[in-house]
């Protein structure tokens, strides 16, 4: 019978220290996870394409031959608008 007392006393302290180490890495864990620090800001959007150097290259790709003068006045307007 004091075998047995033994072998149940033994078992339930490693139990409680096996119990106690667990719950100090949850802890842990948890704690790692509400103190990461914040992901950076998303980078900001390209600002808006300046309407003027847009149209100077419209005027440049007209003159090159590459837009004809109804596309040319297409997007003309559409940058205008």
């Amino acid at each position: 019978m004091a075998r047995t007392a033994v072998v149940a006393g033994t078992a339930t302290a490693v139990s409680n220290r096996v119990s106690r180490r667990q719950a100090d890495r949850w802890s842990q864990q948890e704690s790692q996870q509400y103190y990461q620090e914040p992901p950076p800001a998303a980078p900001q959007a390209a600002a808006a394409p300046d309407p003027i150097e847009q149209l100077k290259q419209l005027g440049q790709l007209h003159e090159q031959g590459v837009l004809t003068d109804e596309e040319f006045a297409a997007q003309k307007a559409k940058l205008l608008a």
